[in-house]
């Protein structure tokens, strides 16, 4: 008989993972608070609290080519990085496509989700929802938390002095929808995260003056990146994230600190990282260098005192006649529905096995999907971790004892320190490629280089060369895709596709690039055989 699955959320992660419970023979029921899927990007005017919630110019930062679901690219006619309207365009076709609507209560919330009395033996759950005033209970063999970290605002106002003297507007920036309204003021944006920029350079349009005030700083790239292509497909590639794990990191911090510096001196914009040493995500925006450069933007430091109309900072500067303050300043995470004791939240660190399982319980049938922050698109990522979850709960993939998932979660813990630092922003930081393999090789479904490479070498330089996204984990193991090849070796062309809306003459260059990546091949495969080198060498 098959096992019944709770889903908790029908967003980007909900969805996916109703898909991997058909896929695996399983029997989803989807709960959705509101009347329609999405999630975080579905804009509404509104703001509704247990929604996260977007302001209307919201674009995607990472590209459609490295965000799609794995058997399902987006139309080669949609652009490289998508309005937020878009993406829910693809969500809905997909959606459809999968027929995965049906499996979906919509206007219904989860009150709580607890484990049976005869749990050590069952691992069943009793959920608890209400839907139109009506409270309902149903038992589940295994529950999918997809409710996402963007809900609950985190704003620390016990670090601004005298903001309770301030005259002015202040808000968390899940509030903030559009700049009409802002025309001629002078704004304070407190952080300087990808909300915190967009927002800023939004608002400069319209505002007599906008200012970020930021703590620590931080690296910023455009999505246009070398030749002209979307940063993360040049970024996430098998061979530079082999880069990373051989060079020493001094040197590959100080090969970083020179590429982020390419587009603009970062320490001239008041914008270089106080530790620009550590392996911290980058804002993605495009305009924030112009706009400083413009003068519409100017950067502060940390903010240690506000009065009724002005912001005084560490340096000893001052700012008058501040109208408004928004709190680019993050989320925490919440899981109101489950016992504490489920899901540990701490300083909005989350002990949970590779990111998903909560270690201590008897029966692994309860999972969190999508509570995470990768350096790269959440999409693949959180799809891959619901492929796992989905072989786990049908009893195919086994985890390991409470305790060696318990040194796992610490040696990780040490590692995102080591990489990342320990401020809040990066409590769910994780590098990308490497996280992706590590769950791909949970299900069988690594693509094996080293036999391609004598097989197939032309798909082999693509995979280790070219983008990393979602298609070279449909290529072996469950879940292979017929397509996935073809979807590998045609991804330039559907990147090239909405560009190409003015006919223009192609010109010829000699591909150095080429002749780089043969070079690049051969370092590879004289490291991984030293020994048949050297033994030719003796001959």
């Amino acid at each position: 008989m098959a096992k019944k699955v709770a889903v908790i959320g029908a967003g980007v992660s909900g969805l996916i993972s109703l898909k991997c419970c058909v896929d695996e023979g399983l029997e989803p029921t989807c709960f959705e608070r509101t009347e329609d899927i999405g999630g975080l990007w579905r804009f509404i005017e509104n703001i509704e609290d247990g929604r996260a919630s977007i302001y209307q110019s919201v674009m995607t930062n990472t590209s459609k080519e490295m965000s799609c679901f794995s058997d399902f690219p987006m139309p080669e006619d949609f652009p490289n990085f998508l309005h937020n309207s878009k993406l829910l365009e693809y969500f809905r076709i997909f959606a459809q496509k999968f027929d995965l609507l049906k499996y979906i209560q919509f206007q219904t919330t989860v009150l709580s989700v607890k484990r049976r009395s005869d749990f050590s033996s069952s691992g069943q759950w009793e959920v608890v929802t209400e839907t139109k005033g009506e409270e309902q209970r149903a038992v589940f063999d295994a529950v999918m938390v997809c409710n996402g970290h963007h809900i609950v605002p985190h704003i620390p106002l016990e670090s601004f002095p005298g903001i309770e003297k301030f005259k002015g507007q202040y808000f968390h920036s899940r509030q903030y929808k559009h700049p009409e309204g802002f025309e001629g003021k002078h704004i304070l944006v407190i952080g300087l995260g990808n909300s915190a920029s967009d927002i800023a350079v939004e608002l400069s349009k319209k505002a007599a003056q906008v200012f970020i005030s930021t703590r620590s700083g931080s690296w910023i790239i455009s999505r246009v990146s070398e030749c002209g292509s979307p940063w993360d497909a040049v970024f996430h590639t098998r061979f530079r994230s082999m880069l990373q794990n051989v060079l020493p990191r001094t040197l590959q911090k100080w090969m970083m600190e020179r590429k982020m510096n390419q587009w603009f001196n970062h320490e001239n914009y008041g914008l270089e990282p106080q530790n620009r040493y550590l392996m911290k995500e980058p804002v993605v925006n495009d305009d924030l260098p112009s706009r400083i450069l413009y003068g519409a933007i100017k950067m502060k430091p940390r903010v240690t005192e506000l009065t009724e109309t002005a912001a005084i900072f560490e340096d000893g500067t001052v700012e008058e006649d501040i109208d408004a303050i928004v709190f680019a300043t993050g989320y925490t995470c919440s899981f109101p529905f489950l016992e504490d004791s489920l899901v540990q939240v701490k300083d909005n660190a989350v002990s949970l096995y590779k990111y998903v399982f909560p270690p201590q319980l008897e029966k692994s049938t309860l999972s969190c999907i999508g509570l995470i922050q990768p350096l790269g698109s959440i999409f693949p990522t959180v799809e891959l971790q619901a492929r796992w979850v989905t072989r786990v709960f049908k009893g195919v993939c086994i985890l390991p004892s409470e305790k060696t998932m318990m040194v796992d979660i610490s040696k990780r813990n040490k590692k995102r320190i080591d990489l990342f630092g320990e401020s809040k922003r990066q409590m769910l930081q994780t590098n990308y490629i490497e996280y992706l393999d590590e769950l791909a090789a949970e299900i069988g479904a690594k693509p094996d280089l080293l036999s391609l490479v004598l097989k197939d070498p032309k798909l082999a330089m693509k995979l280790y060369f070219g983008p990393c996204n979602s298609y070279q984990y449909r290529l072996v193991g469950p879940g292979k895709w017929e397509g996935a090849k073809n979807a590998i070796l045609t991804q330039k062309q559907r990147m090239l596709k909405p560009l190409k809306t003015r006919t223009v003459e192609p010109s010829h260059h000699f591909p150095v690039s080429f002749l780089l990546k043969i070079l690049g091949l051969l370092a590879v495969v004289v490291a991984f055989f030293p020994n048949f080198s050297s033994s030719n060498l003796s001959v």
